[in-house]
């Protein structure tokens, strides 16, 4: 039989893992899960060398599952991913294949996350443990990771980890884990020190290369936004706005983010809906079909959601959360362009994922340009465009003499012209999206310090809140001044959730209405920063300072006690006061270059992203954004 002809049940998987497969979408297996699945249900050793995309989660998560002891309450299957990303993403993946098997447990475990949130995961036995080389280590020394009983090994990325340098951890664990237990390796290169470890750790290994298919898409004008200074769902409306598109498809990361964006959409006018795994057949149906002819413009989707949509009139692709591999970018973005047409497609990228776009742009060979968030000035035209487009469409119409006949009768007391009156019904008719927006603040690149030094005008209470006032002469810009005593607070992010200061500091002045000249010290720690505020602070804005969210996890805020006198600091650097952040140890980069990762490949020093970049020169890319090019 061909490999075009070959089934997942051809495979030989269970009945309830093909039912999962159906489920979700997925047709006949890729190339690399057909080579690894019969390998890795005969029990043998797999490895593989294939790019990540090529569908090799389910080329090991679906042996796995096949074997396992659901009657067994404890680990069998460990997973090692190099970034919590990844990990996250295989322990979603291993959920859905598994969600027709009773009683089978997924766990992920990676640095950021709550101790006692794994704890309680790990009390309940999961057979299969996802996670990062750190934090898997961590728990192994407390004791509250037992692989006595570990049947399946998975290092997924292992160059990538590698390059991290977290081999020693690896084979660290590697030791740990009982002798007799199968092994599946994948890499997308085989340097020395992965071939080091399959001769010390594998058991004659089948090999299996898959070539990847990843081709550049020639009709799609590409370009990414660096997100910085406003929310993501609030961008995305702005970039909505600017552009003119037929139909769109956002794609998100998780089930949970298709229907928050789908609810941002829906609140700020637009025709949207979401598309997620949780859907039964006949609904995704309906929702494509509304799509199809028109009904729906905006779609909102998982990857896994998405798979085998093939609709016409998408003209434009977001990627509001950036895919953690360059084929599955391609096969987004390749939604749009169809028949012929021409299309845009667009790509959110946080700092902290700046490594997956250099993957994006160097898989493709191309150099996607990065563009500004459209600016007020151009929002305000197109809305004056949009809405002069409605009255010349109403000034057609044949009823207007009715109309005509009401205007005496809506005349103030007192005489107005005709132009004033129009203006007054101007206004009121251009409804919750205002015609005039005020001016764009200023947005750079650099930490957004100041970004929210509001106290420049009026007069301020001493957190530098500004209290109302009505005056509009700005007085000259004043120093940063001492602030009296400060009080120490934890909060509970740090630096293996990949948090920077500037991110902490955005968010104590943009939720708190908090000038960053009355925000003291910052240390970061592996799970937890201190912060140093002045004393006396409300009690209400303390409560929601705990419920302030960084990077999507709650500050948690907490009183210490009285900071340490300082000096005024500000410097760059790691820390506020120039100093190196505390706590957390460095990793040598594995490559002899480049600043150190922490166990979950957050940065732990300085990086360099601008400037000379693999594959491109150092001309700035960078462009205002003007909609559809």
């Amino acid at each position: 039989m061909s490999e075009i002809e070959t089934s997942f049940a051809d495979l030989g998987l269970s009945a309830p893992l093909l039912k999962a497969l159906t489920d979700m979408g997925y047709e006949k297996p890729s190339p690399i899960q057909s080579a690894c699945i019969p390998h890795l249900l005969e029990g043998r050793d797999v490895l593989g060398m294939a790019q990540t995309g090529s569908g090799k989660t389910a080329a090991f998560a679906l042996p796995f599952l096949n074997n396992i002891q659901a009657d067994m309450a404890c680990p069998q299957v460990l997973v090692l991913a190099p970034t919590r990303e990844l990990a996250v993403q295989v322990a979603e993946a291993c959920t859905e294949y598994a969600k027709n098997m009773s009683g089978v447990r997924v766990v992920a475990l990676y640095g950021g996350q709550r101790y006692d949130v794994q704890l309680r995961a790990l009390r309940q036995g999961p057979q299969i443990v996802v996670g990062t080389p750190g934090r898997l280590l961590d728990h192994l020394k407390r004791g509250t990771l037992d692989l006595s009983k570990l049947k399946g090994l998975v290092l997924d990325e292992a160059d990538e980890m590698l390059r991290m340098g977290f081999i020693e951890d690896v084979e660290t664990i590697m030791a740990q884990i009982p002798a007799e237990h199968q092994t599946a390796l994948f890499s997308a290169t085989m340097p020395e020190a992965i071939r080091r470890i399959t001769r010390r750790f594998m058991k004659d290994p089948q090999e299996v290369r898959i070539q990847s298919s990843v081709v550049n898409t020639p009709d799609i004008s590409q370009s990414y936004w660096t997100v910085y200074g406003m929310r993501k769902n609030e961008a995305l409306v702005r970039f909505l706005e600017a552009e003119d598109f037929d139909a769109a498809i956002i794609f998100v990361r998780t089930k949970n983010a298709t229907l928050e964006v789908a609810e941002a959409l829906e609140r700020s006018g637009y025709n949207s809906a979401a598309l997620n795994g949780d859907m039964n057949q006949a609904l995704r149906e309906q929702t494509l079909e509304r799509l199809k002819n028109g009904r729906l413009d905006i779609l909102i989707a998982t990857d896994v959601a998405a798979r085998g949509l093939d609709v016409e009139r998408i003209s434009l692709v977001v990627n509001y959360d950036i895919p953690m591999d360059s084929e599955s970018y391609v096969h987004r973005i390749g939604r749009t362009g169809r028949a012929g047409r021409a299309g845009r497609a667009l790509l959110f990228v946080e700092n902290r994922e700046r490594r997956l776009l250099r993957n994006i742009e160097r898989t493709m060979r191309i150099t996607i340009p990065e563009v500004d968030l459209p600016s007020g000035e151009l929002l305000s035209k197109r809305r004056l465009e949009k809405f002069a487009t409605r009255v010349s469409q109403q000034l057609e119409s044949s009823d207007l003499d009715q109309y005509r006949a009401l205007l005496a009768k809506l005349q103030p007391a007192e005489e107005q012209d005709i132009e004033t009156l129009a203006a007054a019904l101007l206004k009121m008719a251009q409804g919750e999206r205002p015609l005039i927006l005020p001016p764009d603040v200023p947005v750079d690149r650099r930490p957004r310090r100041e970004m929210r030094d509001r106290d420049d005008r009026g007069s301020n209470d001493r957190f530098g809140r500004r209290e109302r006032d009505n005056s509009r002469e700005a007085p000259p810009r004043r120093e940063r001044r001492d602030v009296g005593e400060m009080d120490m607070y934890r909060i509970e992010v740090g630096r293996d959730d990949g948090v920077e200061v500037r991110h902490i500091v955005g968010a104590i002045a943009n939720e708190g209405d908090i000038s960053s000249r009355y925000i003291g010290n910052i240390k970061l720690y592996a799970t937890h920063s201190t912060i140093e505020l002045p004393k006396g602070m409300p009690g209400e804005l303390l409560q929601h300072f705990t419920k302030t969210r960084v990077l999507n996890k709650p500050l948690n805020m907490q009183l210490m006690g009285d900071a340490p006198a300082s000096e005024p600091r500000r410097s760059g650097g790691g820390r506020r006061d120039g100093a190196p952040a505390a706590g957390g140890e460095r990793r040598s980069s594995g490559n002899g270059g480049g600043a150190g990762r922490g166990r979950d490949g957050q940065s732990r020093g300085p990086r360099r992203e601008s400037g000379s970049r693999e594959g491109g020169n150092s001309a700035p890319r960078r462009r205002s954004y003007s909609g559809n090019e």
